[in-house]
């Protein structure tokens, strides 16, 4: 029998490092404060965590504009500390997975300080540079995700440069070999050093359309924002030129193929393309590809129990070989707990459900640093904004600080929460505090309480991390579906509503699970009974 893979049902736990603990005072977390708190972690009874960027970078876009992949930023702390973590999770039977941004760098990278000063030197192609038209506007009407045309004028060539994100992360030309290779080579330095896999961020926007065709318009009835929010001009456009080109295949085969030299290693793609679903099933196919993918699809604001059924059913179809990934919540979208919120206030139980029902879903699970606390979306004032994304388009988009502020650790420190001893570098939310991590694990019920008795009970149920998914029609606001392993077959079904709901029980269900205190619903007669955002599980 072959041995299970770890990453397949894994928990991955992602620490967003700036905001989970501070160890020196400087009001911005570190990878120090990452190694302090790593027991907390473990009692999360989590598989692996995936730290968001600590590379050395100007910090325009909070790290994910990177100026030296093989270093780490002083913010952070340095490669003495990655090492120390490595030992540290590994020594807890953590695996740490780690963002690598490969389709641009940072302005301030010596690549691009090379390449922007002439069109001959050695690096002069390891961009995406072109000529202006004739009336000396951009090369077409590509546009960047964060606002505005996706070309930037550089004087000292002549020319302008592409960036898909901000201005400060230009392209890197992936036409070029010796750019795929060195990109590689500075992903081989971090599987040197013992981690066991990366998210890659963005990973379909590494190849352009090498004719730089303009991208056709988008009716209006037809945009939707997948990251980015639905008045944002990126949304009036179909992206078939600018990212997801048929040349990507060939180097998610490539990196598949170094990470097969590091046994135990895995990549998770993040995709946001014009069909997600499928280009998830494309790059996971195939067994020569990436391990895994994951998009934005549930983490909107659709929230419905035709909306994620439809959603996973669609993937399900197209992922015949590859291994899905699900996230509700991540560093870039409103926390869930209010996105998915019924009345604009977090609900305990709802929290607990939704935690129950991603962890059921077949495939690996990405959970976001504060969703096992029922975190909320922050308000932070228009005066305290770091991110660039927001103050763009505010008020009608607030940015991602949202959900980025500190952790709220003990709730009898009044001012920080226990994150630091000084001003952090976004505000703690003042709700948060009164969901410490102190306060809730000495409270039976609380959120954080029925996480860890939900990811400890998951952990005994080969049918959930390994087995197959078939859904049941229902009615809103009701969701159920089959998880079958070998001979085990187990119902689940969770209510997502704030009121009563039921369900007519299949006639195979023979006996109903009680081990969760947290998630139950009643049965009477035939009748499934669920409470306010009960879950139930029963064997068949």
């Amino acid at each position: 029998m072959a041995q299970k893979q770890w990453y397949k049902g894994a928990v991955i736990y992602q620490v967003y490092p700036r905001s989970f603990q501070d160890s020196n005072n400087d009001g911005i977390g570190d990878l120090r404060g990452i190694i302090n708190r790593i027991d907390y972690i473990k009692s999360l009874g989590v598989d692996a965590i995936w730290i968001s960027p600590f590379f050395k970078s100007p910090m325009k876009d909070f790290g994910y504009d990177i100026s030296d992949y093989r270093d780490i930023d002083p913010l952070f702390g340095n490669l003495n500390d990655f090492d120390e973590l490595i030992e540290q999770a590994h020594d807890r039977d953590i695996k740490i997975i780690i963002d690598q941004v490969l389709s641009h760098t940072s302005d301030q990278h010596q690549w691009f300080l090379d390449s922007r000063e002439n069109q001959s030197n050695d690096k002069a192609d390891w961009y995406v540079w072109a000529d202006s038209k004739e009336d000396g506007t951009a090369p077409n009407n590509w546009l960047s995700i964060f606002g505005g045309g996706a070309w930037q004028w550089e004087p000292r060539r002549g020319q302008y440069y592409l960036h898909n994100f901000l201005t400060e992360q230009p392209d890197l030309n992936f036409h070029n070999p010796d750019v795929r290779k060195a990109v590689l080579d500075n992903v081989e330095f971090w599987l040197k050093k013992g981690v066991d896999g990366f998210r890659l961020d963005a990973i379909n926007f590494c190849y352009h359309d090498a004719q730089l065709r303009d991208n056709p318009a988008k009716p209006k009835e037809k945009r939707q924002g997948r990251g980015f929010s639905e008045d944002n001009p990126y949304a009036f456009q179909y992206h078939y030129y600018n990212n997801t080109q048929p040349e990507n295949i060939e180097f998610m085969q490539d990196i598949r193929a170094l990470l097969n030299k590091y046994p135990g290693t895995v990549s998770l793609g993040e995709i946001s393309s014009e069909d997600s679903l499928a280009t998830m099933a494309e790059y996971t196919q195939g067994g020569d590809k990436l391990h895994m993918g994951y998009s934005f699809e549930l983490l909107t604001n659709d929230y419905s129990s035709e909306y994620i059924r439809t959603t996973v059913q669609t993937l399900e179809k197209g992922m015949t070989e590859g291994w899905p990934c699900w996230a509700f919540s991540n560093h870039d979208v409103e926390r869930v707990a209010s996105r998915w919120s019924q009345n604009g206030e977090v609900n305990s139980q709802q929290c607990k459900m939704l935690t129950a029902l991603l962890a059921s879903l077949r495939g690996s699970v990405c959970m976001y640093q504060g969703e096992e606390l029922g975190l909320g979306e922050a308000n932070v004032a228009f005066e305290d904004l770091q991110d660039p994304y927001g103050i763009t388009f505010w008020p009608n988009f607030k940015g991602r600080d949202g959900c980025r502020t500190p952790m709220p650790w003990d709730n009898a420190d009044l001012h920080h929460a226990g994150f630091s001893d000084t001003k952090p570098w976004l505000p703690v939310d003042e709700q948060h505090k009164q969901q410490s991590v102190k306060q809730q694990t000495h409270d039976h019920d609380s959120i954080l309480n029925a996480y860890r008795e939900f990811m400890a009970w998951r952990k005994t149920k080969t049918v959930l991390l390994e087995g197959d998914i078939e859904f049941i029609n229902t009615h809103e606001p009701v969701l159920a579906f089959y998880r079958t392993f070998e001979n085990e077959k187990m119902l689940c079904v969770f209510n997502l509503s704030g009121t009563e709901a039921s369900l007519s029980l299949p006639t195979e269900v023979l006996t109903e699970f009680s081990e969760l205190s947290h998630h139950k619903g009643h049965v009477t007669n035939d009748e499934l009974l669920l409470a306010p955002f009960a879950c139930y599980y029963a064997k068949c």
